[in-house]
């Protein structure tokens, strides 16, 4: 099963090679949304019949859970159709978004199935009924188990290929779906030859189970809505395009926004030695950009910093000020250290990171740095600007 899903994505992935490319992004989701609709409104009719000819209130449940299922993979389809539109006045920055709110509706309607699914299994522990299961409604729960089993690896494979969190909810139902015909079927084979009623316990289960795994749904697709983190793995790559660069001499401030998958901006500040020629350092700038606009699929704004490399009094200070705040806090790091000479005194400016929780310690901060610049006979100053350690990490 395995080598026919690698060969099927193979096969979508042979004119649209770049998995990150939106275009791609929008091709697999549609193909997958085409395929959930047709499968699922396969097994909605099969299971339906098995219904009907069994009397069991539980493959009828099935049944339109499948129905449910078709109706979501219009969801994706949609969402996924919806989300190419091109960027406009109301959106500038695309709709890209829109495949998040799809993941989202998958995961309440697969938390609507799991209501409804306790609903009915409480309903028959108080009042079971017999069921009368024929070797034809077995074979079309056993077929539907395998058919889901392959959609869910399906999607699975395809969603992590495209990082596409709505494909990724599309195969955890599925997987779900296995887990809920699965009991169908063995409450239904218990009943056969044992007399046990055991359908409603059965569906209980696998309905907390679904609960379950739809509020996780539900959680990986409002995180990005509501501003989680970046991808470490996207931080990382674009600080080492950034830093492979010739004359970079470090960088901070690296800030990424998600508009969507496929739709990701950052800006950054670079820093290059103030002696080096600024148009150099502009083609630079401009190299980087396009490469990770290139190879990342990220639109990079870069801004320059020069820093100064050859005075000796702000080499020194900046060691004395990075030893004080280290002592303080291995975890505080500072940067742009610049000094502003006056007749009496200098101001020492830069700014210094704070890890998530330390907003309170500004005050202790500002009061280290000061004991360890003070006691000299040319007076500093510290001007620190306090960072949010999103924008460092």
């Amino acid at each position: 099963m395995r080598s026919m899903i690698a060969r099927i994505i193979q096969l979508l992935l042979r004119s649209h090679r770049d998995p990150e490319d939106p275009v791609t992004r929008t091709y697999c989701g549609k193909v997958s949304g085409a395929i959930g609709i047709g499968l699922n409104l396969l097994l909605f009719l099969g299971k339906l019949l098995a219904g009907l000819i069994s009397g069991s209130v539980s493959v009828m449940a099935d049944a339109v859970n499948n129905l449910s299922d078709a109706s979501s993979s219009v969801v994706t389809l949609v969402g996924f159709k919806l989300s190419e539109k091109p960027a406009d006045d109301g959106h500038p920055y695309g709709h890209a978004r829109i495949e998040y709110i799809a993941g989202l509706i998958v995961a309440a309607m697969i938390l609507v199935i799991g209501v409804e699914l306790v609903k009915s299994s409480v309903k028959k522990i108080l009042n079971p009924e017999p069921v009368d299961f024929s070797v034809l409604t077995i074979a079309i729960l056993a077929a539907s188990i395998l058919i889901k089993l392959w959609m869910a690896a399906f999607n699975k494979k395809l969603g992590r290929t495209i990082h596409s969190p709505t494909l990724e909810a599309t195969a955890a139902d599925s997987r779900n779906d296995v887990i809920t015909t699965a009991a169908v079927l063995l409450a239904g084979i218990v009943a056969r030859f044992t007399n046990l009623h055991i359908d409603g316990y059965a569906g209980v289960a696998v309905a907390a189970f679904i609960l379950w795994s739809g509020v996780g749904i539900a959680k990986d697709t409002i995180d990005p809505l509501l501003g989680a983190a970046p991808d470490p793995e996207l931080v990382h790559r674009i600080r080492d395009k950034v830093l492979a660069y010739d004359k970079v001499l470090g960088i901070h401030d690296l800030i990424v926004h998600d508009y969507g998958p496929g739709r990701q901006f950052a800006s950054v500040h670079v820093e290059m030695d103030s002696k080096e020629d600024p148009l150099v350092c502009h083609n630079i700038i401009d190299d980087m950009e396009r490469e990770v606009g290139r190879e990342l699929h990220v639109q990079l704004v870069v801004h320059y910093d020069p820093l100064v490399t050859d005075d000796a009094e702000l080499n020194e200070m900046r060691e004395v000020v990075t030893a004080a705040v280290r002592a303080l806090d291995p975890q505080l790091t500072l940067h742009d250290f610049r000094m502003v000479r006056g007749p009496k005194h200098t101001n020492l400016i830069f700014d210094l990171v704070l890890p998530f929780g330390s907003e309170s310690r500004q005050a202790e901060i500002q009061a280290a740095v000061d004991r360890a610049i003070g006691g000299r006979d040319h007076k500093y100053y510290a001007v620190i600007t306090f960072d949010d350690n999103a924008f460092n990490q």
